[in-house]
């Protein structure tokens, strides 16, 4: 069973994506990079990001140049959301989490965020 946050975590959850009925239907027409900077997990910091174009989506780790979005959590924060415990509505509101870059694109796909964190919420991971 792949750990949180590792590199087979990312090739579940990209086979994961671009399964979903859900998630694909949010993200047809819409072309969007989030970077994800999350500090103090178990092997140091890590960083992965998502990119979203011509109907499909890419998640991995690692750094992305020339993102939309940047999103900086804790360790704690990001399990959270992912076992899905905290929304991530919520987890911004309460300064769980940073938002930098262009906000109004990030503002208009809400939706993408809110499908991309509940496919992976149902991931078979270990925490």
């Amino acid at each position: 069973m792949p750990t949180f946050l590792s590199e087979d975590h990312f090739i579940l959850a990209h086979e994961g994506l671009n399964s979903d009925p859900g998630f694909l239907s949010v993200i047809s027409n819409v072309e969007l990079s989030v970077q994800f900077d999350v500090s103090g997990a178990n092997g140091g910091d890590v960083s992965y990001y998502l990119k979203v174009a011509d109907g499909s989506a890419e998640t991995q780790l690692g750094s992305l140049d020339g993102v939309d979005v940047t999103v900086s959590s804790d360790y704690e924060t990001s399990q959270a959301i992912s076992k899905g415990e905290l929304n991530v509505q919520m987890a911004f509101m309460t300064g769980k989490i940073k938002v930098g870059g262009n906000m109004a694109k990030i503002m208009m796909h809400q939706g993408v965020l809110n499908e991309y964190a509940r496919v992976l919420s149902g991931l078979d991971i270990e925490y």
